[in-house]
């Protein structure tokens, strides 16, 4: 199959859409599939061997947003692909939507950004509606438009966006392990983080973008709870502000981290919290789950099906800052609890492998195929 990858965020940026659509990429050339990727610049030349053609970009609040342009439909008609494979379109992608089903290509778009939510969290609350209208208007160009969660498929249907179906997202559980806290770099490096928290002091730590969206202003209500020593991993536009904020603390800030060294901080964590509450998924909850870290998130969007309340981590309620307090205070306290969550958490998520997910975006892909097959036979049925 040959399958047109446009994405709205690639490499060297880092977030949940360049994840999935890495392991998308990965996985396409572990099955032999051939793959082109279109992505906003600047953007390595390839990819799991990949040819990567980047187009014109502007940046806005540390987002790299494409530029529309005719390079798209003159690269879609030089490849002739199969499918095309939009993730989380909105400019670029929605161009990529457009033009391949003006040309008959079947098409699959993955919605994994809360775009409005975030217009909302950057005083943009009023263009909701238009968002809104825009995105159904995006999404009725796609056979097929794939959510990472319940809450999403159900925000998406009350939105008027249909042909929808769960596709959610893997995680690598042999490179997120327990292990890590107790290798030598691992044990050296939760030294570090705790040294002069006290005898007995609980890690506890975000991983992500540091951004008003993600509310990550929140963690500094946490760096003064008894017994609870903050750690941050990530970069972004809020840095300074939580840095100032928990200035005094003993609160340390790795920076942004991949590889075995993300897999080592998440593993030296006794709990993992999440601020945000407009994820349509929650990976960096799957991955400390993974690591065998229980984890505290908001009771809304995807973490809802990510989290089992009280068994692998709390839910608590999305703007009561208080309730998050509890919630970590608790796991805080009693080391017992953690292990046990710990350990429930990542059985929890053992079956949800890239490799599973990659294959089930291979079935949503043929289903997109047949879709569109279907409409151009009834556009054009044979003459008996």
């Amino acid at each position: 199959m040959r399958v047109l990858v446009v994405t709205e965020s690639f490499l060297p940026s880092a977030n949940g859409v360049t994840t999935s659509v890495l392991r998308v990429l990965d996985h396409l050339a572990a099955r032999g599939h051939e793959a082109l990727v279109v992505c906003p610049g600047p953007a390595p030349s390839t990819y799991a061997g990949f040819p990567v053609v980047e187009v014109p970009a502007i940046t806005y609040r540390g987002f790299r947003a494409a530029v529309p342009g005719v390079a798209l439909a003159r690269l879609l008609d030089r490849f002739v692909p199969d499918v095309v494979h939009a993730a989380s379109p909105f400019g670029l992608g929605a161009q990529a939507l457009v033009t391949a089903h003006r040309r008959g290509v079947p098409t699959v778009a993955i919605f994994q950004t809360d775009v409005a939510g975030f217009a909302g969290r950057h005083g943009l609350a009023v263009a909701g509606p238009t968002i809104w209208r825009w995105l159904r208007r995006v999404h009725s160009h796609a056979d097929l438009t794939l959510a990472p969660s319940s809450a999403t498929l159900a925000e998406l249907a009350a939105h008027g966006i249909a042909r929808t179906r769960w596709w959610g997202r893997g995680v690598d559980a042999r490179a997120y392990h327990p292990r890590h806290r107790t290798s030598p770099a691992g044990a050296a490096l939760r030294a570090c983080l705790l040294d002069g928290a006290g005898e007995g002091a609980a890690l506890v730590g975000y991983v992500g973008r540091l951004a008003p969206e993600k509310r990550v202003d929140r963690l500094a209500g946490l760096a003064d709870l008894p017994g609870v020593r903050l750690a941050v991993v990530g970069d972004g536009p809020s840095r300074s502000g939580l840095e100032r904020a928990v200035a005094g603390t003993g609160a340390r800030f790795l920076g942004r981290l991949d590889g075995v060294e993300l897999a080592r901080a998440y593993a030296a964590l006794d709990v993992f919290v999440h601020t945000g509450t407009m994820e349509t998924f929650g990976q960096t909850l799957q991955e400390a789950m993974a690591s065998g870290v229980p984890v505290v998130a908001p009771a809304a969007g995807g973490p809802l099906d990510v989290v089992a309340e009280g068994q692998t981590g709390y839910l608590y309620a999305p703007e009561d800052d208080g309730a998050l307090a509890r919630a970590v205070a608790v796991l805080a306290a009693d080391p017992a609890m953690r292990a046990r969550m710990g350990e429930a958490g990542r059985r929890r998520v053992l079956p949800r492998s890239w490799e599973a997910l990659g294959d089930a975006l291979l079935e949503h892909y043929a289903e997109a195929v047949d879709a569109a097959a279907a409409v151009r036979h009834a556009a054009w049925p044979l003459v008996r």
